[in-house]
């Protein structure tokens, strides 16, 4: 069992890669956005989805194994000494801006892959230094306000028309960015501020959650200028938003067309694994610590990555996360692909 938990030290080449990145020039910049977006969907293409589930007593030894914990917390280090190595190189003299791009572009990547989404999977912990670790990750791509609007928004209206972060059918994905990253950040605001008042507290104080993020972020960038100048800030900006970026590419398929069904009186039915798609392709699943069991998470959110499930009835993707991000990029391809499933669901549906 402990064997079976070394799978997750393969994201960890994504490192290795950036600090190589951040420290040369030329076509070998690009190598981990070749694994990423090229080596990885390819290969998931042409190998089978695992749906297989560990029975009770692997998945109660994986529960309890601290060392798919302590992959997590060694991140939060690699991904802060990559932020380094990144802003470091970005004051290179004589940088290219083919070179500055292709950097930039890696640590953006690491700010999708690592600073959001590993800081997903600790935010949904209930331990204060979990959540304090995940805080820490989303600070990397400015997008603190995520620990809130997610855990306290999404999960409670995924798939309805009332979550920013649920695409609906035949909402392209350059639409759906607009939406999710203004709405969500304004849902965050509303979530803390009802949160400050139910303690009694104003709202603009140092116990608004919000107001913590805003002026933890605001002395970040504070920092990164003072250590570094106001070009590598710009640049630091532009690997947040493609970390952001990344991030809402992968709300976008998540919940893309689906929906519950409403109950009345402005309530609707349990999630269930039927409102999120999911992905067995087990590259997608092991580099991104088994986020693509999006149906699980969503119907289990406190199950931790390592013994999340595959459920039968849960909607399935025709291949992994990378794959299925760039479909998203083309808006037909992606509506030809995905509506014939969303069709297909419904009628299926409506027989039973």
């Amino acid at each position: 069992m402990r064997i079976r938990a070394f799978k997750y030290i393969i994201p960890f080449i994504f490192f290795a890669g950036a600090i190589h990145s951040f420290n040369s020039r030329g076509w070998t910049i690009w190598i981990p956005m070749m694994i990423a977006w090229i080596l990885i969907p390819l290969l998931e293409l042409l190998l089978q989805p695992d749906p297989a589930n560990m029975d009770a007593a692997e998945e109660e030894l994986a529960r309890k194994n601290p060392v798919y914990d302590l992959f997590l917390y060694i991140i939060v280090i690699l991904q802060y000494t990559a932020l380094y190595f990144y802003l470091s190189g970005m004051k290179e003299d004589l940088l290219s801006w083919q070179d500055a791009f292709g950097r930039t572009a890696v640590m953006g990547l690491l700010c999708g892959t690592f600073g959001i989404n590993v800081g997903h999977e600790l935010g949904h912990r209930i331990n204060p230094w979990e959540q304090s670790l995940a805080k820490a990750l989303l600070l990397t791509s400015l997008y603190m306000h995520f620990f809130t609007e997610h855990n306290k928004g999404h999960h409670k209206r995924v798939a309805t028309p009332d979550d920013p972060s649920s695409a609906r059918y035949n909402e392209p994905l350059y639409l759906f960015f607009f939406r999710t990253i203004i709405f969500s950040y304004t849902s965050a605001w509303h979530i803390a501020n009802a949160e400050t008042r139910k303690k009694g507290k104003a709202v603009f104080s140092l116990y608004n959650e919000m107001i913590q993020f805003t002026l933890i972020q605001a002395a970040f960038l504070l920092l990164i200028y003072v250590g570094f100048g106001p070009q590598v800030l710009l640049y630091f900006l532009a690997a947040a938003l493609i970390g952001i970026l990344l991030l809402e590419t992968v709300n976008y398929i998540e919940h893309y067309g689906l929906q519950r069904k409403a109950t009345g009186d402005g309530k609707y039915e349990r999630a269930m694994p039927a409102h999120s798609w999911n992905s067995d392709h087990v590259l997608g699943r092991i580099f991104l610590f088994e986020l693509s069991r999006h149906s699980d998470h969503h119907y289990m959110a406190s199950r931790k990555y390592q013994v999340l499930r595959h459920h039968d009835d849960a909607p399935q993707m025709p291949t992994g996360y990378p794959g299925m991000m760039l479909l998203s990029l083309v808006p037909p391809a992606w509506f030809y692909v995905m509506n014939r499933r969303i069709k297909k669901i419904h009628a299926t549906t409506s027989l039973n």
